[in-house]
């Protein structure tokens, strides 16, 4: 019988509030029992997915930003999903170095940094309707701990 666990988060976009999600996310990691370097991957990931969502998603607007996390076997998955503008070219987004906001010094690696850090990662976007990133990770070999 496969287990899963599920947590849902909702922030506003505002900046502060990228170190609670990236910290909510890692400790609902631990029940797979990462390693310190899978944790500090997690955290990554998430941190530039809460930042796309704040910096282009809703711009200087403040609006809700949903992080689901799920764990099934070794499998964590993370879905950051916001209601902001969207992204008209998803494949052009996620080109490293590609940025829409260069005067802010922005490096355009957010999508690659995710893409290095985490197994998978998927983009869903509709201009004007938001966009729902999701990414996942095998952790270690263990099997995970559920009560």
């Amino acid at each position: 019988m496969t287990h899963t666990n599920k947590m849902v988060l909702e922030v506003e976009s505002r900046s502060c509030n990228e170190g609670l999600a990236r910290i909510a996310v890692a400790a609902f990691s631990t029940q797979l029992n990462p390693t310190l370097e899978e944790v500090a991957d997690i955290k990554t990931a998430v941190s530039e997915a809460i930042t796309n969502c704040i910096v282009h998603a809703y711009e200087k607007e403040t609006e809700w930003i949903r992080i689901e996390c799920s764990c099934q076997e070794r499998e964590l998955t993370v879905i950051v999903r916001d209601t902001g503008k969207g992204i008209e070219d998803v494949k052009k987004a996620m080109e490293p170095l590609f940025t829409t906001k260069p005067e802010q010094d922005r490096s355009g690696m957010g999508f690659a940094f995710m893409e290095a850090f985490m197994d998978r990662v998927s983009v869903e976007s509709s201009p004007g309707a938001g966009t729902s990133v999701t990414m996942k990770k095998i952790i270690g070999r263990q099997k995970p701990v559920f009560d």
